[in-house]
This record gives C-alpha cells, structure tokens and sequence, in this order.
C-alpha cells in the first residue's frame, strides 16, 4: 500500500483483504516460541502482560527483552517477573538491537501511539494495553501506520471475553429480546477502587485521557460489540465534583500527610509490598509519585459523567460512570421489540450480600481465583412482552475479569478461540471506535454541544460492525 494511503482507505481495503480478521494470529506460531518485548514495566505491565504471561504461557512466548524510562523499576519487574533478558531505557534502542516477533505495549496511555506507530513500521505484532490511544490525532497516526504495516495491531480490550459479559452476546445474537432498540448501562466504581485513578497519572487530561477513555473505553468497546454498529453521534454531561479540590485541606502525598488522621481517603502505600517497590523505591529515578493526593488541584478529569450515544443502526445508550460510589458494580438492561434483558453485579440490595470493599477490585485482578465471594450466581433476568420473566444463573466469576483475562491470552498467544462466533479479538477498528466514543463524550461535555464521530475521524460509520 502507498504511504499516503488514507483511513477511509484503509477501512475499505481491510474489510475486502481481511486485514484485521480474527485468523490465526501470526505470532501464535506451531514451529518455535514467539520473541516478546514488554514496553512499560508499571503495575499493569509487570504483573498483567509479565508475570502472569510468563508464568502461565512460556511454552508459547519468549521474553526477548523489556523498556521503561525508570531503570530502578526495569531492574525490579525482570527479577519479579522471572526471565532473564537485556532491558533497554531507550525504546529505538531496543528495537535496534534485539530481534522480536510482537510488542506488547503498556506505557501511560497518552505514549501509547509512539510506540505502537514505531512497532508497526518495523512489522512487528503489537498488543496494546487499553485505550488504545487518547485523542483523535494519535487515532489517526495508528490507522494509517497499522494500513501501512505487515504486523497487526491487537487491543487488549478483555471485558468482552468475561463469561458474563459473552454471555449476553450470546443472547442478543439469539434474538432474545428481539431487534435490540436501546440500552441502559451504569458503571460504579467504589471510593476506594474509584478513589485510586485521581492518586495516579490518570488523574490528569493529558496523561489518561480522562476516565471517559481510560476506563469507559472498555464499556464503550462492550457496548459497539453488543449493538454489532457504530456509534455515530454522543451527547454527554460530566464534573469533577468530589476530587481535586472540592476538599478543604490537602496535603503533597499520603506518605507523611499531616492531615492523615481526618482523611478518610487516607492510603498507606508502604501495607503493600509490590507497590512500594515497584514505585516508592525507585522514586528518585524519574520523580512519579504513586500516592499523591487525590484532592491535589491539578487535577482536572471528570469524577461523574453521563453519556448520550446514537448508532448507525438506530439503537440508543444511556451510559454513566461513577468513581465515589458506596460499591463496586454494575447495572445493565437491553431493549428490544420482544423484551427486556437485564444483569448486574455488586450491588448489596439486589444480592443480599455485604462484600469488602476495599478488597473488591483486588478479585477481579486475581489471575488464579485465590479471593472468594459470597455471591454464588451471576442473574440474567429475560423478560418477554406478553410473558413471565425468566432467570438464568451462571456460575459467580470475578476473577481474572470475570474469567476473560485468560480466554484472550489463549487466544491471543495460543490462536485457540473459545467462541469463534462471537469475534472477541479486538482490532485496530474495534480499538479505534471504542475511543473514539471517549472523545466525543470528553469534547461534548467541554462545549455543550452534541458531537459527530465523523467530526473526529474519516472511518465510515457502519450499520453492521466490521470484524477488527
């Protein structure tokens, strides 16, 4: 393809040559072991994309070398992931000097782009962490780099491999409420897994994006799979309205805060082990401070927001997310001109059972089910026009994202595909669209005013989504 290929180009010219099809993915290779490279070692790095692939996957992948700009955290996450390979503090380094077969990106969001387009122009495999990237412009930087490029661009967006969530795919396939019209969908984040993003880098536009892409990206990734559409137009509302400085003292970080004892957001790093080495340890190398103040008045994302989105097919959202909630959890309900689908998760009168909320977010990291629930079912209630309500139970899963975390890396670096019909993987186009609904919330809410997705790019909207 010529370099000046455009992106409506590129999405006509994927859908005819298959570019992003869910295939086989080329790195999941029969004859020798994949050559991996690991850029950015933070938390979700050295634990998720590390330890846990290769613990769970070295017969399959060979860690050939990992980067970050902090050479104390490099040197802890290779002894705490267990391999033995070079690490760089230069990306384009790196990339010089060592042969590998895939990337694996997981840098703060707003690097993303960087290194996906440098990955991408040496033909290599990447997997990116989500969100994909965080504004329009990088979008467009990756589409064209991914139409140039012999590799494949996979985004890590493993919320639509969690059973219950799949689940519900399988049902609106199913025609069980009939042609789908409309969904109601709240997100709650509790104020401790909630209070967490406004500690961190997230907590600021330019590095996270806000939380409308940091983290809705995942909802909105599940919402564009589930409707099987693109969005096309969003209207949303948001404030900051808790954090920041919405409080009336402050302090520079939880370590030696003199307000500790009125805080009730008080954080002590130093109770958990990882953390403390992974970042208070290596403090000096680069200056980042895991446990700042989440009432520190830089901080300028938004803490509620509700949005608005209308699909080519015709189906409509409401969609919030909340990050003070008293509980961790979700509600969500599908419209359809049969009935009514609806399903939820933690939250305490609707399940009569009281869960630890400060542990909470730490089962749905659990990679090996070692933290328990009280809740022994998952509940789809299925309502028919005309009919009785019927209630499907599953299996309660938290763990692991809901069990999807390893259904994608088998799928990913094995090439076993639990469900071939439901067309989890997410590409480049999967990627692109569920951010894209991000922006369109953010720059909504900044100007009061409706937002076009074609405002903010040239892919075609499609009725029907397209695989990848």
């Amino acid at each position: 393809m010529a370099d000046t290929i455009s992106r409506r180009d590129f999405v006509a010219g994927s859908a005819a040559a298959g570019i992003m099809m869910a295939g086989a993915p080329r790195f999941a290779r029969a004859a020798g072991k994949t050559r991996v490279a690991l850029v950015g070692t933070g938390i979700r790095g050295t634990t998720f994309w590390g330890k846990f692939l290769q613990d769970e996957y070295a017969d399959t992948i060979d860690y050939a070398a990992l980067c970050d700009t902090n050479p104390g955290r490099l040197e802890f996450a290779r002894g705490y992931i267990g391999v033995d390979c070079p690490v760089f503090t230069n990306f384009d380094e790196m990339l010089d000097k060592v042969a590998i077969d895939m990337l694996i990106v997981a840098t703060v969001d707003s690097t993303h782009d960087e290194f996906i387009v440098k990955g991408l122009g040496k033909g290599l495999d990447v997997v990116t962490e989500k969100p994909m990237v965080t504004d329009e412009h990088k979008c467009e930087a990756i589409l064209e780099a991914a139409a140039r490029s012999s590799g494949r661009l996979i985004v890590g967006l493993n919320y639509r491999y969690g059973k219950i969530f799949a689940r519900c795919k399988e049902l609106l396939a199913g025609d069980e409420v009939g042609r789908l019209t409309s969904i109601d969908f709240n997100w709650y984040l509790n104020i401790h897994h909630g209070a967490s993003y406004f500690r961190r880098w997230h907590g600021l536009r330019d590095m996270g994006g806000t939380l409308l892409v940091h983290k809705a990206t995942h909802h909105f990734d599940l919402l564009n799979w589930w409707i099987d559409s693109d969005p096309v137009e969003v209207h949303a509302y948001g404030g900051l309205e808790h954090y920041g400085a919405n409080n009336a003292f402050r302090g520079d970080r939880c370590t030696g805060c003199p307000h500790k004892d009125r805080c009730r957001f008080h954080w002590d790093i130093s109770s958990n082990e990882l953390l403390t080495k992974l970042y208070v340890e290596n403090e000096t190398h680069d200056g980042y401070i895991r446990d700042n103040c989440l009432w520190r008045e830089e901080i300028d994302i938004f803490d509620k927001m509700a949005v608005q989105i209308r699909y080519a097919n015709d189906v409509q959202v409401s969609y919030s997310l909340t990050t003070y909630s008293p509980y961790e959890g979700f509600r969500i309900a599908f419209n359809g001109m049969k009935g009514r689908m609806e399903t939820w998760e933690g939250v305490p009168s609707m399940t009569a059972a009281q869960e630890d909320q400060a542990s909470l977010h730490e089962k749905e990291m659990d990679q090996h089910g070692n933290t328990h629930s009280e809740i022994e079912f998952h509940e789809i209630i299925k309502h028919r026009n005309f009919g009785e309500y019927e209630r499907e139970q599953m299996t309660y899963v938290r763990a692991g994202h809901w069990g999807g975390d390893r259904i994608m890396f088998d799928r990913i670096f094995r090439g076993v595909e639990a469900n071939p019909k439901l067309a989890q993987q997410a590409g480049v186009r999967d990627g692109a669209l569920s951010v894209l609904v991000g922006f369109a919330a953010r720059k909504s809410i900044d100007e009061g005013r409706p937002v076009r997705i074609d405002e903010l790019t040239d892919l075609e909207p499609r009725a029907r989504r397209a695989r990848g």
